[in-house]
């Protein structure tokens, strides 16, 4: 069996005309993919500035304001008064 490699000295190999058509399509792809990242940070504009100003409408309420919300309004029902949204009944039940 004859090993075609062997007859090769490593100072003998050069990449040739693939290797340099292959690293410079890479970049030229790369040249392509920067201007399109640089086109889309572009489209995102200057980063909002900090403080009460930033916000354009308020926080949305979550789940301690709502809790906070169904205390105010079993207290202003009354301690005797029990509707279908009271902690003392369970919700889609109703009482006489």
């Amino acid at each position: 069996m004859t090993v075609l490699a062997a007859s090769s000295v490593a100072s003998q190999v050069y990449p040739g005309l693939a290797g340099f058509l292959v690293v410079a399509g890479m970049g030229v792809a790369l040249y392509f993919l920067f201007r399109s990242l640089n086109k889309q940070l572009r489209k995102l504009g200057p980063a909002p500035q900090a403080g009460p100003r930033a916000r354009s409408r308020p926080p949305r309420p979550g789940l301690a304001a709502y809790r906070a919300m169904q205390a105010q309004e079993a207290a202003q029902a009354g301690p005797g008064e029990t509707g279908p949204g009271s902690p003392d009944q369970p919700p889609g039940s109703t009482r006489p």
